[in-house]
């Protein structure tokens, strides 16, 4: 108790001594205590105005994307999407009705013109060539006995001449001998005729007989098979479709262009395409055909413009979707800028930019422009390779420029 007593005295002591100094200094030494911490709080607001006054209003100056034109090629297209096909093609189909005897060929099989590619059963047909061989024969047959009536009747025309003439006979023998001789011949004449039909009508056999074997029509590739072996086709009303050969080695685009844009395209312009599996491979082409009639598609009117691209080693094949572009004009290793950083006048043929000159100011300058696109534009006159152009604002993340723009100016440490 002692101990506790003895440490709590001298702070008992002190507090009593305070208060006994006079009311004017415990004041001043309170204003001298608050002097010393608003000083810190002043000297942080002056740091702070001083960095917005210098570098705040830079910032603010140099707030904008900006960019060094670029020396490249540059193009202005019409673009559309397109599927591939053969440039020809050719439904095989059966001429006369029968049984599929055999299909020799798949989907895929690569075939020559002139090649056996199926064969129908011809035993029908070929029984209809006897049928129509024998009734030659006998047609032929009455030939020789028409024939032979029409000797008799000249011969006995002749005598009743003779017999008339020395008047042995009378003149109707005569003339039934006339009548005979005409008939006679009327009868071959007419059994010519026969002769003739029946001859045709074994020569259509025998042509028939030669389209129970299909050949292929041109050299190509199987692209469909419509009848399997052992089905029976009938080709009274239509001819029915074996296989359908396409000729691969040349593929076709057929593109879809708009109503609008239709109207840029010439026959003979520049075309090319990318697929979706080789973005970056160029298959160029030359505009072959606009077709007249167009196609409407959720009321839109498209036209179909056509190109051929060869196709040696078969990588193009039918139906792959293709990205068209028929190049308008183009250009190559010219001197480019983005098209925001130019401001057309009427002509579409000049414009202005804006250039940061190397003390940080904006200059707009007059520029010669050629070809243009929606992304970027050609200057032939007014701007070099160096000069650092205005694109457009920035937005405070100055990681949002281009990378050939002007970098952020960090804040500088204020102390």
């Amino acid at each position: 108790m002692a101990d506790a007593t003895r440490k709590i005295a001298p702070a008992l002591e002190e507090q009593e001594a305070a208060a006994a100094q006079p009311m004017p200094a415990r004041s001043k030494r309170r204003r001298t205590r608050k002097r010393w911490l608003v000083l810190p709080v002043l000297l942080l607001g002056a740091a702070g105005w001083y960095g917005w006054s210098v570098y705040g209003k830079q910032e603010a100056a140099d707030a904008v994307v900006t960019e060094v034109p670029v020396r490249g090629d540059i193009e202005n297209s019409v673009t559309a999407s397109g599927l591939l096909s053969p440039i020809k093609d050719v439904d095989v189909g059966a001429q006369v009705s029968g049984q599929l005897k055999s299909l020799k060929v798949e989907i895929g099989d690569s075939v020559k013109e002139g090649q056996l590619i199926a064969e129908i059963d011809s035993a029908s047909i070929e029984t209809q060539i006897e049928i129509a061989e024998a009734e030659l024969a006998n047609l032929e047959a009455q030939m020789i006995d028409k024939s032979a009536q029409v000797v008799l009747a000249s011969a006995t025309l002749t005598r009743q001449r003779a017999l008339v003439a020395g008047n042995s006979a009378a003149q109707s023998a005569l003339d039934e001998a006339v009548a005979a001789l005409a008939t006679a011949e009327a009868n071959v004449d007419a059994l010519k005729a026969q002769v003739r039909k029946q001859q045709a009508t074994l020569k259509d056999a025998r042509i028939s007989l030669g389209y129970t074997k299909i050949y292929a029509p041109l050299t190509g590739t199987i692209i469909n098979t419509s009848a399997k072996e052992g089905q029976t086709l009938n080709s009274n009303q239509t001819a029915p479709t074996i296989v359908t050969i396409g000729d691969l080695s040349t593929m076709t685009v057929e593109a879809e262009v708009s109503e609008a844009d239709v109207g840029k395209l010439k026959v003979g312009m520049n075309a090319y395409f990318t697929l979706l599996g080789q973005p970056g491979q160029r298959y160029p082409g030359t505009l072959r055909q606009i077709k007249p009639t167009p196609a409407t598609e959720n009321n839109v009117v498209l036209y179909y413009a056509l190109f051929d691209v060869p196709n040696p080693d078969g990588t193009l094949m039918m139906n792959m979707t293709a990205q068209v572009f028929f190049v308008e004009s183009s250009a190559k290793d010219v001197l480019t800028v983005p098209a925001a950083a130019v401001h057309f006048g009427k002509d579409r043929t000049s414009g202005e930019v804006t250039v940061v000159t190397a003390s940080g100011a904006h200059e707009t300058r007059k520029v010669e422009t050629g070809i243009r696109n929606r992304v970027r534009v050609e200057i032939k006159q007014g701007l070099g390779e160096g000069d650092m152009i205005v694109v457009g604002a920035g937005s405070g993340d100055r990681s949002a420029s281009s990378g050939r723009g002007n970098s952020r100016r960090g804040m500088p440490p204020m102390f």
